[in-house]
């Protein structure tokens, strides 16, 4: 099976999709990859859930990938005395380390590292932003007294949110590390690091998953985009998480800043990945709004590498439905002749290095000679990545001897990936190429093909060859 169009679909898996059958139609539909939320997923029902994709992937023939998002700090405030309290605007109100039932004056907030780090001028965002403080003393390490700048009604338990204060606190909580070990035992593909602030944070994963799994660093806070390329350069791939930048950051900045993580991450060669209300009223209606479909069809025209269903796959009504709709869209977005013009005019100059260099070759030769397809031999997945940076408008196929790694290459734009022995010389390269193309239905006798792959063959990282061929009758080539 492969797919009409280059940008992939992420579905997340809940209550609504968490059976095989519901699975392999989501996968029919469009899903490329599937994210499980270790917020809300057991490590029983991790494992079931890894076992029930890989049996789709049996069924249907193709490497499906698989990614842990993992939760993250929770900051929460503590528990009010007489229920829910009314914030009112201008008046001063106090978070402290008094484990005493809250009020309409102050409330427990069981975290210290915020009571610590928190200074005279910072906000505050409570309840995902529909209340905010504003810090205006610290009597001691232990308090924060505030005034109420947007009042409103706070309950038990409601988010932090903290846009101008770096917490001195990695990403990675005692249940994320247990959660990370429950899936690299399962052998996920990726695993998503939510509220990631600075590049260590992507270290501290990177020494206890190494190069196993590839890693997704969520940018969902302010912190992070001040350190964007850094963080870029150490993840594998990055999430345009608009849902918690939308709280911490001003709305109107999020589609500003998802353009420009776009453009930084395809210009580093790494995925990235737009998340958060696409199609939100899916979740309860069978059709989404127009501004949701132009939401899509905007990080489609940006050349984004993946789009991301939320509660609409994972708890909606219709997550079969929202897939298909997902699907229509990008492959409507990807026959229009401006879409060509735009991702042409987004390409950037290929770094010096024989990977980029012959990439980009590649690319440039099957355009101007109309060939049906790239086929790029690939171990660590280097070459297919810098084949995809380029963004070629003939088909792009990624031959992979590890089938992880092809599982993995699902994230990437346009990439078809196919599980194939590697190559042990150039006729047997020209050979399993041709092959390839023709049974995915690619190439067509008498169409050509151009190779990338690297001598000697099997070795990872040394892209150096480029080969023309043709694929003839039965599929052989030459």
């Amino acid at each position: 099976m492969r797919r009409n169009r280059r940008v992939k679909i992420l579905a997340t898996l809940g209550p609504s999709s968490g059976d095989a059958a519901t699975i392999e139609k989501l996968f029919r539909a469009g899903a490329d990859v599937f994210r499980i939320n270790m917020s809300h997923t057991s490590h029983p029902k991790l494992a079931e859930l890894v076992a029930l994709i890989r049996g789709v992937e049996q069924n249907v023939g193709r490497p499906i990938a698989i990614l842990a998002d993992l939760q993250g700090p929770k900051l929460r405030v503590g528990a009010f005395g007489a229920g829910p309290a009314d914030l009112e605007n201008g008046k001063t109100f106090t978070l402290d380390a008094n484990e005493a039932p809250g009020d309409r004056n102050r409330v427990h907030l069981p975290h210290p590292e915020i009571l610590l780090s928190v200074q005279p001028g910072h906000r505050l965002l409570l309840d995902d932003g529909k209340i905010r403080l504003r810090c205006t003393a610290k009597p001691d390490a232990t308090t924060i007294v505030t005034v109420v700048e947007v009042g409103g009604r706070l309950s038990d338990r409601k988010g932090v949110s903290l846009p101008d204060t770096e917490l001195p606190i990695g990403a990675v909580t005692e249940k994320d590390r247990a959660d990370l070990d429950a899936a690299l035992a399962q052998n996920v593909d990726w695993v998503a690091l939510s509220f990631v602030q600075r590049p260590e944070d992507i270290a501290e994963v990177r020494a206890v998953a190494g190069n196993t799994v590839g890693i997704l660093a969520k940018i969902e806070k302010p912190q992070a985009i001040d350190r964007l390329p850094e963080i870029i350069e150490l993840a594998d791939a990055i999430m345009v998480a608009r849902g918690d930048l939308g709280v911490e950051m001003p709305l109107e900045k999020v589609p500003g800043l998802q353009k420009q993580m776009t453009r930084l991450c395809r210009r580093a060669g790494k995925p990235v990945v737009v998340a958060t209300q696409m199609l939100e009223s899916m979740i309860a209606s069978p059709v989404p709004t127009r501004a949701e479909v132009s939401d899509v069809s905007i990080a489609v025209y940006e050349g984004a590498d993946a789009i991301m269903l939320s509660a609409e796959s994972a708890a909606g009504k219709y997550p079969v439905e929202a897939v298909t709709m997902m699907n229509a869209i990008a492959e409507e977005v990807e026959r229009d002749s401006n879409y060509r013009q735009i991702i042409a005019a987004q390409r950037s100059e290929p770094e010096a290095t024989s990977a980029d260099a012959i990439s980009a070759a590649a690319r440039q030769i099957a355009e101007t000679l109309d060939l049906a397809a790239i086929v790029c031999f690939t171990t660590s997945g280097s070459t297919g990545l810098r084949v995809a940076r380029e963004r070629p408008f003939p088909q792009l196929i990624a031959l992979s001897p590890d089938p992880r790694m092809a599982r993995r290459l699902s994230l990437v734009w346009g990439l078809h990936a196919v599980v194939s022995e590697d190559a042990h010389d150039v006729d047997e390269m020209v050979e399993r190429a041709a092959r390839v193309a023709f049974l995915e239905g690619v190439a067509t006798p008498g169409q050509k093909i151009i190779i990338s792959a690297g001598v000697p063959f099997g070795t990872p990282g040394s892209t150096n060859m480029l080969r023309i061929a043709e694929v003839v009758s039965g599929g052989h080539g030459r």
